[in-house]
């Protein structure tokens, strides 16, 4: 049995002001990163596809590069204790850019798919996420770090596609 260790590293969160009001941009993060195809990936893990056919379901399940694992809209909830934020949480991700992480520490799921959140703020909608390089450089594996670098790309670009500002770091 191996002694247990920790890992202590600094994590960069992001808040970005997104156009519209919190409805459009919900609904347009929706479109852009859709739910899981579950039913073709259940397909697939049922039938043992080969790996590749995974890899092509998941670029048509995710043209722009990630999907919705997860979604929770806790407004009703939080209303309940007297809060009226508007908010939703995710979790978005992608399995098979996840695997060529998890090939080389099984732990990387810790941080894959990522956790987002829309939610209302005080001069309109915010999107936040925690720059998935923090997470993965905290591995110290350089083929975890590039795949965090790319992901930190793929953030970019989705953020250019929802019209919202870049935040300086992420390309």
């Amino acid at each position: 049995m191996s002694e247990p260790r920790s890992t202590s590293y600094e994590v960069t969160r992001l808040h970005v002001p997104l156009p519209g009001s919190f409805e459009d941009a919900v609904r347009h993060y929706e479109s852009l990163v859709p739910p899981l195809d579950t039913t073709a990936l259940q397909g697939l893990v049922g039938s043992r596809a080969p790996w590749g056919q995974f890899l092509d379901q998941a670029e048509r399940n995710a043209p722009h590069g990630f999907m919705i694992f997860w979604r929770n809209a806790g407004t009703s909830l939080m209303s309940l204790a007297g809060e009226n934020t508007s908010f939703v949480m995710y979790l978005m991700g992608n399995h098979t850019i996840a695997q060529r992480m998890f090939h080389h520490d099984a732990s990387v799921m810790l941080h894959a798919p990522l956790r987002t959140e829309i939610y209302q703020g005080s001069d309109g909608p915010l999107f936040v996420i925690d720059k998935p390089s923090s997470h993965f450089n905290s591995y110290r594996h350089p083929e975890i770090s590039r795949v965090g670098a790319e992901l930190d790309q793929k953030v970019a670009d989705l953020l250019d596609r929802m019209g919202a500002p870049v935040p300086a770091g992420l390309r």
